[in-house]
């Protein structure tokens, strides 16, 4: 098991805990989703798969709107919440276990549209694992569909290497949540310590480390235009909504 599966393992039945309302949460990120989808021209009849589903943040939401929705993750906890959740929100979604950089060995049909949230392909700690990951991707898209995926602003980011994230600060039944993230850099990569206070009727401090390389947006660029996208373009929080950038590059 590496140490993104661990991560996100070890992180599953806590990861709701750093929205301050995951469920709205869910129903937030599918409206923007849908509007990028619109845009691009597909309605709810799009065949869609989310490849780093997670607890279902964002498959769940467009679950509900209508979309026929596969999803899949390279962590089996965070799937068996995700099949909890979906089944509690009342919605039919198809959940593999599969590694984002070897997809065709889950997935013999292609999709309309593949999406791929919160900051998942850095993941990837160099650039052929990378372009693995974007081939695995690109090669479950159909001609004419899109791929969607947002990942921090490393161009920005790598300007300062920030040693930490700001504080989320939630107010709970019993008192309040902080989570936030402290970041170790060692060149372009960092290992990453989220942490998540509880500091309720008793304190509880949980903690989960991981590791990122950090990604610029004309490198990610040129591997969807080198792996058969004829176009790509950025949109950024201003414009969408979402917190981090998107990027949506069309096969």
């Amino acid at each position: 098991m590496n140490i993104t599966q661990t991560f996100y393992n070890s992180l599953a039945s806590q990861y709701d805990k750093l929205f301050a309302d995951w469920q709205a949460a869910t129903q937030e990120q599918a409206v923007i989703l849908n509007k990028i989808f619109k845009d691009n021209g597909f309605d709810k009849s799009a065949k869609l798969l989310d490849c780093a589903c997670g607890i279902g943040t964002q498959v769940i939401g467009l679950a509900k709107l209508g979309y026929c929705v596969t999803a899949s993750d390279i962590s089996e906890e965070e799937l068996m919440q995700a099949k909890v959740r979906a089944e509690k929100n009342n919605v039919n979604i198809d959940f593999k276990q599969a590694d984002f950089c070897t997809l065709e060995e889950t997935f013999s049909q292609q999709f309309d549209i593949v999406i791929c949230m919160d900051n998942a392909l850095p993941h990837m700690l160099s650039k052929n694992a990378l372009d693995k990951a974007v081939k695995s991707i690109m090669n479950r898209i159909k001609t004419g569909g899109i791929f969607v995926a947002s990942i921090r602003d490393y161009d920005t980011l790598l300007a300062d290497k920030p040693p930490y994230s700001p504080p989320y600060i939630h107010k709970t039944e019993n008192g309040q949540r902080v989570s936030f993230q402290t970041w170790a850099w060692e060149g372009e990569r960092y290992k990453l310590t989220q942490y998540i206070i509880e500091d309720g009727d008793a304190l509880q401090i949980s903690k989960f480390d991981c590791e990122y390389r950090a990604t610029r947006r004309a490198e990610l660029t040129s591997l969807l235009t080198e792996n058969g996208c004829s176009e790509v373009q950025w949109k950024f929080p201003d414009e969408t909504g979402f917190y981090q950038p998107i990027v949506i590059a069309k096969k």
